[in-house]
């Protein structure tokens, strides 16, 4: 290292070589008695060369620490070559007499926060200085695991007089990795903790720097690990893992934390074996419909259904009368104010509209499709719709039988016929049927034989379209592990869909605490995935080629959306982001459409109807 002092009145240039050790001086009697030193006093300085020892002392702690620092590893070998480097590449010009100030607060910035300093009175350069400064504070018991050696400096025994132009330089210690001493001499011991126990005062506290990728790389496989421990049932190490996954997700964003809450939540269930009580379904079933209504206004997913469906149910309707659609899941009704609005403009004046509402038992008895049933029909009022309304109250659509849908059966010669001219007859005679599921069918899997039986009674009521709306997921496969990834992943794109909303203030005005309830009723479908098996494991979802085979099984063939439907879709999109810079988009796929964020399926709208009933019209 190399610091340069140049005299701009006399033209003289000094400078001081130090290399790994104490700097060269040369010592000389002053007329004071005082020894000086030679070079420093050519040049009109009064130093004592006893306080250059003191300095380079200081000079060769300073080395140390940076060597510590450039290394980058606390506790290693400095290398030398780029110490010399990093103390080389900056050279400051300093009075000699200031080295003292330059070289604590060097040590300050570099080396541990330092003891509390004892700052020397200079205000009467006559009088005599202020006693030196303590020694660093002594902590006679260190850690005994500790594996941090330390080594100081000794400072002078006395302070300067007062002509000296360089004062006391107060020691301060150095702290060394693994046992390393400074220089091998041998000094008494003093500790002074640098890192652990608390900051001391008006120091600002240490801050931990957390790779929030890094740690979710972490989250995601702490949850698959646990996920593959509760598959081969080892459950004190599900149990370990589990414990882990709060503190993982604290750093990662709102969509992640919360995936990973209810995952987690999900994962303790199952482990600790919680099963709900009896009466769960009926009050599962309740707050579903309330939840879903929040849902339903934080995001498009519901919207999108909806909005497909009603145009497959349009079409089918177009021409004719009389209309009645059968809704399996008609929850607070939503779906059908658009629809009868669609119906009263058209051209030919709007038909008659005949409702049937199909919901579970309320735990309080409630009748609360009949408020559903007064709602609807003060809207078909207001808009000069004929209207009626039916509901039934089930346990299970298995529960349905076709005469309970007020559906009369058809003639003989009419159910057997395929020709066009009958076909016609019908079309005048009797009313247009449509069939609508949206997120309903799937929770017919869970029992045996109950999807045969639905698909039964619809093909009894000979529907002109069944409109079908499922998440596009495959939670229903016989493997834990594997239904529990595609899980992790299909509900981790819709809550950064739903962030995203959120994000860009598209939530058609929804507020924090739809928000809130739209994440409990995704987390609650979570629960059911993960947590539970057999009938009670309702949330079976099932992807679009699962159901066009079931659905080809069961007689019916794909009804194709047009591009009504896609074109109604886009334009919902759009409020909500799409098309304009935003995750959500729709595809038409095998004549149906799907709603995806970041092209990632989320939901999907087909429409159906029965096969001999297709193969007339063609």
């Amino acid at each position: 290292m190399k610091r340069e002092y140049t005299d701009g009145a006399a033209g003289k240039g000094y400078g001081v070589a130090c290399g790994g050790g104490l700097p060269k001086v040369a010592v000389a009697t002053g007329g004071e008695g005082q020894q000086r030193d030679e070079l420093l006093a050519a040049l009109g300085y009064k130093v004592r060369s006893s306080d250059m020892t003191g300095v380079a002392l200081k000079l060769e702690q300073l080395e140390v620490a940076m060597a510590s620092g450039v290394g980058g590893v606390v506790g290693a070998a400095p290398d030398e070559n780029a110490v010399h480097a990093h103390l080389a590449s900056d050279t400051v010009h300093y009075n000699p007499s200031d080295l003292s100030s330059w070289l604590d607060s060097m040590l300050s910035e570099i080396n541990a926060p330092p003891p509390q300093s004892h700052a020397v009175d200079h205000s009467s350069a006559a009088g005599p200085s202020s006693s030196p400064p303590a020694a660093p504070m002594d902590d006679p018991s260190p850690p005994a695991e500790s594996a941090v050696a330390t080594a100081d400096f000794q400072e002078p025994a006395a302070g300067p007089p007062p002509d000296c132009d360089l004062h006391g330089v107060p020691g301060y210690e150095v702290i060394y990795g693994m046992g390393e001493s400074a220089g091998g001499v041998s000094r008494d011991r003093k500790r002074f903790k640098s890192m652990a126990g608390a900051p001391a005062a008006g120091l600002p506290l240490p801050v931990v720097l957390v790779d929030p990728q890094e740690t979710g790389i972490r989250l995601v496989h702490t949850l698959m690990a646990c996920a593959e421990a509760v598959q081969r049932d080892d459950l004190q190490a599900a149990e370990a893992m589990v414990r882990q996954i709060g503190g993982l997700a604290a750093s990662q964003g709102a969509a992640m934390r919360k995936v990973a809450t209810y995952f987690a939540d999900a994962l303790a269930r199952r482990i600790y074996r919680l099963r709900p009580p009896r009466d769960q379904p009926l009050v599962d079933a309740a707050v579903d419909g309330i939840l879903q209504r929040h849902f339903y206004d934080s995001c498009p997913h519901l919207k999108f259904a909806h909005f497909t469906a009603n145009q497959a149910i349009l079409e089918a309707f177009a021409g004719r009368s009389r209309v009645h659609v059968v809704d399996f899941g008609v929850k607070q009704g939503l779906q059908w104010p658009p629809l009868m609005q669609a119906l009263a403009l058209r051209s030919d004046g709007p038909p008659s509209f005949r409702l049937t509402g199909v919901g579970p038992p309320q735990p309080d008895n409630a009748d609360a499709l009949h408020q559903v049933g007064l709602k609807l029909a003060q809207l078909a009022a207001t808009i000069n719709v004929e209207f009626e309304y039916r509901g039934f109250v089930v346990d299970s659509l298995a529960d349905l039988e076709p005469h309970m849908l007020g559906v009369p059966p058809a003639p003989a010669a009419v159910a057997m016929s395929s020709s066009p001219s009958s076909s016609t007859e019908e079309e005048e005679g009797e009313e247009a049927v449509a069939v609508n599921s949206v997120f309903e069918l799937h929770r017919l899997l869970a029992t045996p034989g109950a999807m045969e039986k639905v698909l039964g009674t619809v093909r009894a009521v000979r529907p002109r379209v069944v409109t079908v709306v499922e998440q596009e997921a495959d939670h229903n496969g016989p493997s834990f592990l594997a239904r529990f990834n595609a899980a992790l992943h299909y509900y981790s794109a819709v809550f950064d869909s739903l962030e995203g909303c959120a994000a860009s203030g598209s939530g058609g005005g929804s507020g924090p605490r739809d928000r809130a309830m739209a994440d409990a009723y995704l987390g609650r479908q979570i629960c059911n995935v993960v947590a539970c098996e057999g009938a009670e494991r309702t949330e079976r979802h099932e992807t679009a080629t699962r159901w066009r085979a079931m659905m080809r099984g069961a007689g019916f063939a794909p009804v194709h959306l047009g591009s009504d439907a896609f074109n109604q879709a886009s334009m919902l999109l759009e409020l909500f982001g799409g098309g304009g810079g935003g995750g959500y988009g729709v595809e038409e796929k095998d004549g149906c459409l799907v709603l995806g964020w970041h092209a990632r399926p989320l939901v999907t709208t087909s429409a159906w109807r029965l096969a001999d009933s297709a193969a007339a019209i063609r």
